[in-house]
């Protein structure tokens, strides 16, 4: 809807067909929605019946945890050079 038709001028008198939000002002008209009306500048939210609805829980979903298969620990293999510094120390002993 354009701003004009939210209000009409009859013999110096304003009437207007909106709301207008107490923190904004009188220059901002509230939104009408089915359950609320809302300001689109600050935010402001005034719920018709006076409670605002309860909000449904959160579900959250968790995928399946799957088991770590086992991982056999080969130990590291010694390099030529390791090999013969520990043979060369055994032949002294």
């Amino acid at each position: 809807m354009k701003k004009y038709e939210f209000f009409k001028i009859e013999g110096g008198n304003i009437n207007r067909f909106r709301r207008h939000c107490p923190k904004c002002g009188p220059a901002v008209f509230l939104a009408d929605h089915k359950d609320r009306f809302s300001c689109g500048k600050c935010g402001y939210t005034e719920y018709k019946g006076g409670v605002k609805p309860p909000r449904p829980p959160k579900v959250f979903r968790v995928k399946p945890v799957e088991k770590p298969t086992e991982v056999k620990k080969e130990e590291p293999k010694e390099t030529p050079k390791e090999e013969t510094k520990k043979t060369a120390t055994k032949e002294r002993k």
